[in-house]
């Protein structure tokens, strides 16, 4: 007999859920724990994310524009929650797990860095191998709730640790597709979210108005921002219906139809060719990275310096791992203050 709201929930979904459903009744956390009566695991999994550290310091990091030149420029946090959305909702036409889903798309960039990918260049630059998505897995498997973790279920750290395209030159770097079709889905959000806000952002704040987008782009995903996401995610809906229908078993389940990832491709290269790229020449940019080395050397060789109320500084590894943790655990606005206290000198009034 069904006796709590959890169980009559998983059976509800028992019956609802595509045969590529991840079941959150067969979910395994590192350490065993008491189930809920009321929370599946996966929202167990979603509700320890949106509550920790960690979650709420996405609001001060930057996405792509340094520093963000509005009220209304995406940040890391509205990226996430944009990235989250667009995966729900390909995952229920789906009839997937959207639990799972929105638990990896909440957490999939918590280990990113200050300054946006600058910050991760400029860290990787002094710690080699560093990777923002294994760093996210670090912060819930180490760094959060004072080095015990948050214990999250074996399905949602492999779709946080598989969200990102691997990067051809990082010797031993985490590669393959994730295991489930929800880690699947936030993977392919996350890129339809980016190539989409990160133009409209530049559009808006005037930084592509001479250079016109590749025709392809338009006449396939349309000239507005709302007509780019929905032609995107209709294209996975409608081609991965299909193959949702059997079980992963290692399988590529999520996909988009070839004249929309054509399109995409398209977007994106004209991206990191019309901003990212001239981004990356900024005066701030190289300013960005600068207080990133800096931040890193100084705590390296000084670990005694690191906060001791900081998550983010595990006191049973190497100065250099401390560094990176306490270091890319900041927020733009506390790289800029701690910075600017160690390094700028300061006048005395007369």
């Amino acid at each position: 007999m069904l006796t709590t709201p959890r169980e009559q929930y998983e059976d509800f979904l028992e019956g609802w859920l595509a045969p590529a459903a991840a079941r959150s009744q067969c979910a395994h956390r590192q350490t065993s724990e008491v189930e809920s009566p009321v929370r599946t695991a996966f929202q167990r999994d979603r509700d320890r994310i949106v509550h920790s550290q960690a979650f709420r310091r996405l609001k001060s990091k930057t996405q792509v524009f340094l520093p963000p030149s509005g009220d209304h420029v995406r940040t890391r946090l509205t990226h996430t929650l944009e990235v989250t959305q667009i995966a729900r909702t390909i995952s229920r036409a789906l009839r997937l797990n959207e639990d799972l889903t929105e638990a990896i798309g909440l957490a999939h960039d918590l280990g990113h860095t200050p300054f946006g990918h600058a910050g991760e260049q400029a860290l990787a630059s002094v710690f080699p191998g560093f990777r923002h998505n294994e760093q996210s897995l670090r912060v819930v498997d180490i760094l959060e709730k004072d080095g015990r973790g948050l214990n999250l279920t074996d399905d949602t750290r492999d779709g946080i640790l598989r969200h990102s395209k691997p990067s051809s030159h990082i010797e031993g770097e985490v590669t393959g597709r994730p295991a489930t079709a929800e880690g699947q889905i936030v993977k392919i959000a996350d890129g339809i979210s980016y190539i989409s806000h990160d133009l409209d952002d530049a559009l808006h704040a005037g930084f592509l108005h001479d250079r016109p987008l590749p025709g392809s782009v338009e006449a396939v995903l349309g000239q507005r921002h709302s007509q780019r996401i929905d032609a995107l995610v209709q294209s996975v809906i409608e081609n991965s219906r299909p193959l949702v229908q059997q079980s992963v078993d290692g399988r590529q389940v999520i996909v988009m139809g070839s004249d929309e990832l054509r399109a995409a491709d398209a977007l994106r290269r004209y991206l990191f060719e019309e901003l990212y790229e001239p981004i990356n020449r900024l005066p701030s940019t190289g300013h960005a990275r600068e207080i990133v080395v800096r931040l890193f050397e100084y705590y390296a060789t000084h670990p005694d310096s690191i906060r001791v109320d900081s998550t983010e500084a595990p006191v049973d590894c190497s100065p250099q791992r401390r560094s990176v943790d306490f270091v890319s655990g900041m927020t733009d606005t506390f790289a800029r203050r701690t910075y600017n206290d160690l390094f700028v000198p300061r006048f005395e009034e007369i």
